[in-house]
């Protein structure tokens, strides 16, 4: 009994510290496991490095969570990798960078044979890999590549063999690129889009898809280039292995949507050869064209053309590309009250041909901008326009450049509206300087000039009138203005104000009652200087030869609007003769000239004048003619004044002359000298006060051209019955 009493307790003792012992185990097993656990952010870049031991990428990965059942995240993932030569392209280093991403997995029993083994023998992986951004760039810093939110999916075949031996298939690999960027120094695509889709099925070659990029910018402003889309795929030609292929190829170029069937590119020459070709659209869709609305269109007609195009290493050739018009493309110009004033007619066939350039996609110059644009030339109606290379200024962002226009046919292919009529001919020759910004664009020192001309006539719309009324009426408004030779010095700042330095051989105004002949008119226009007052029109520094002598203006401000504006009206060696044949005198004959100021003020069609007043340069002779009939009928005094006129050696002249806005006119002449036939050559004063309306002498001097042009109609109706 005491033996068997011994040894019951010794056996509980055993089975309790074999208990004991196997809690502990099991709780060391456990502590390890956690360990592990909490510890795998430290020890998972060895595990990471001991796996791609050998392998031509490694990883480099920072800030690891804690795992999950299905995933881990991380501060940063850094991958390099190189891609061997084939051939085609030379060995190329990479980095990948991912940040504040996430790898994340989900696994699917494939095994069909029923097991209920612990690790089955066969099941489906997906990896997914998601970050907040992803960045590539070779290890010549040649592009970039950025991704925000990227998603990569990798499907995984995993097959357990024999015990734990596990192989590893891959299946698949998906990545849609979505709003990704691609920048090249100076430029910059924005939103591209396309699906990568890799499968073992496929052999691995991308299917064709299609590939989207939004947006080209260069110097971080936004370029004429955009919209671009292809299909590509990664197969290639077996003939061709050096030849990447995109078909259905087409961009908006100005919003002008231009497309190729199919662009190749060789990857050894870098190089490739296509034709856009141009879509035929309205004018109006350009921009510059499309703000003026359906009532008062900008343009009209229909433009296309094509674009034959070379690309070598960056650089992009344009060789003789052609744009046609349609029958009756124009561009349109109204008034400020909306009426049609005139049209440029860009004609009906090949408005520009033989059109070349250079383009460099990204230019290292500092001086030049992401898109340096060189050697310009083209033909543009008959005539040459090239340009000077394009520079960038980056510390203005502004680009430079000026046009150079040669023997241009524009002036004939001017058509004028409403109350303007005319016909222009000659060329247009010249240069612009051209500074292009965000905020507009703006013109220094433009020279053009023409050795054409031509003759515009204003002819309002005339009110139905009976013979009388046409007769003793107001004289038409109708005139002829001939001009010839002229030369334009135009400058334009971003908020468009304009100046315009003008000069003509002449301008010859003819009405119904006479011409008036200007020479060499020149002077300085300015436009839309006046923030507060837009209408505001200056003219400055006007001058012209007139009757033989001069005619100038030193500054008028002149509302538009209004039609009001005042100003000082100088005249020099103006010949006296010429002023009294204005006046339809014809007995009065005069020598010498005479010089003066007239103060002018216009409101709206009409004008007044104060405190004019014109004085002889010299001395001079003035003879009034009168016949004895005249003199017998004058009285004492007025035959006196005749007498004294008849052969009169003035030496001074002097006048002064007031008129207001009815023709309501003063003149007051002052004359001192001697006539050698009367009364033995004594010194005379004569003061002479002439009233009268200057506005119904100018009516009276057009009724005989008003009866001739109503005999001519009413004999040309005689002739009609």
């Amino acid at each position: 009994m005491d033996k068997e009493s011994t040894v019951g307790p010794q056996k509980s003792v055993s089975v309790k510290w074999l208990l004991r012992i196997l809690f502990a185990m099991l709780l060391l097993l456990a502590l390890l496991l956690a360990a592990a656990w909490f510890c795998f952010p430290w020890y998972a870049q060895s595990l990471a490095d001991r796996a791609l031991a050998g392998k031509p990428f490694r990883v480099a990965v920072s800030g690891v969570g804690l795992p999950g059942f299905s995933g881990v995240g991380f501060r940063s993932m850094k991958v390099l990798f190189a891609t061997p030569p084939d051939g085609c392209s030379d060995a190329a280093a990479y980095t990948l960078l991912l940040t504040d991403g996430s790898l994340s997995w989900h696994f699917e029993n494939r095994d069909s044979s029923g097991s209920q083994a612990l690790l089955p023998k066969a099941v489906n992986a997906a990896i997914t890999l998601e970050a907040d951004s992803l960045n590539l760039k070779p290890e010549t810093n040649e592009f970039g590549f950025g991704d925000r939110k990227p998603k990569i999916t990798v499907h995984i075949a995993v097959s357990r063999l024999n015990g734990f031996n596990i192989s590893f298939k891959p299946l698949s690999a998906t990545y849609p690129i979505e709003q990704a960027t691609v920048t090249r120094e100076k430029l910059r695509l924005e939103g591209v889009n396309f699906r990568v889709r890799l499968s073992a099925a496929e052999g691995w070659q991308q299917p064709l898809d299609t590939l989207h990029v939004a947006k080209l910018f260069s110097d971080g402003n936004p370029t004429p280039v955009g919209n671009f889309r292809a299909l590509f795929g990664s197969k290639r030609d077996p003939l061709k292995p050096c030849t990447l292929t995109l078909t259905n190829c087409s961009l908006e170029l100005l919003r002008w949507r231009a497309s190729t069937e199919r662009i190749a590119y060789d990857l050894k020459e870098k190089s490739s050869r296509f034709t856009l070709t141009m879509a035929e659209i309205p004018l109006a869709e350009l921009p510059g064209f499309d703000g003026g609305g359906s009532k008062t269109p900008l343009a009209t007609g229909r433009v296309g053309g094509s674009l034959p195009i070379e690309f070598q290493d960056s650089t992009v050739i344009v060789r003789n590309a052609v744009i046609l018009a349609g029958k009756g493309t124009s561009i349109l110009f109204y008034t400020k009250e909306k009426r049609p004033l005139l049209s440029f007619d860009m004609g009906n066939g090949e408005m520009l041909k033989n059109l070349n350039a250079k383009i460099i996609l990204n230019s290292r110059n500092e001086k030049l901008s992401g898109l340096a644009l060189s050697n310009l030339s083209a033909t543009l109606f008959g005539g040459t326009i090239t340009s000077t290379p394009v520079s960038f200024d980056p510390s203005a962002n502004t680009t430079l450049l000026t046009l150079k226009l040669n023997k241009i046919n524009a002036l004939e292919r001017v058509r004028l509206h409403g109350d303007f009529r005319g016909s222009l001919k000659g060329t247009v020759s010249g240069s612009i300087p051209l500074t292009l910004a965000k905020n507009g664009f703006s013109i220094h020192n433009a020279a053009l000039h023409s050795l054409g001309g031509g003759r515009i006539t204003f002819a309002p719309p005339a009110t139905q009138k009976s013979a009388k009324e046409r007769i003793f009426g107001t004289q038409k408004p109708d005139a002829d203005y001939t001009f010839s030779e002229p030369e334009l010095l135009l400058n334009r700042s971003f908020n468009g104000s304009t100046t315009v330095g003008f000069s003509l051989k002449q301008v010859l105004r003819k009405t119904d009652s006479g011409e008036l002949l200007l020479l060499s008119p020149k002077g300085t226009l300015m436009l839309q200087h006046n923030r507060l007052n837009p209408d505001m029109a200056s003219l400055s520094d006007f001058s012209a030869g007139f009757f033989g002598g001069t005619i100038a203006i030193e500054h008028l401000d002149y509302d538009m609007a209004k039609k009001s504006g005042e100003t000082m009206l100088q005249v020099n060696n103006i010949p006296l003769q010429k002023l009294l044949d204005l006046q339809g005198t014809k007995k009065i004959y005069a020598t010498g000239n005479v010089k003066g100021s007239i103060p002018i003020k216009m409101s709206g069609d009409l004008f007044a004048i104060t405190n004019g007043g014109m004085n002889a340069e010299q001395a001079g002779q003035i003879i009034y003619a009168t016949t004895p009939e005249e003199r017998a009928a004058a009285n004492q005094g007025l035959r006196t004044t005749y007498e004294a006129l008849s052969n009169f050696l003035y030496v001074q002249l002097i006048s002064s002359i007031n008129m207001a806005p009815d023709g309501k006119s003063t003149i007051t002449i002052q004359l001192k000298g001697t006539n050698p036939d009367f009364q033995g050559g004594r010194a005379i004063e004569l003061n002479l006060n002439v009233e009268q309306n200057l506005l119904d002498l100018m009516r009276s001097l057009s009724i005989s051209s008003n009866v001739e042009q109503v005999i001519s109609e009413k004999a040309l109706q005689m002739q009609k019955k």
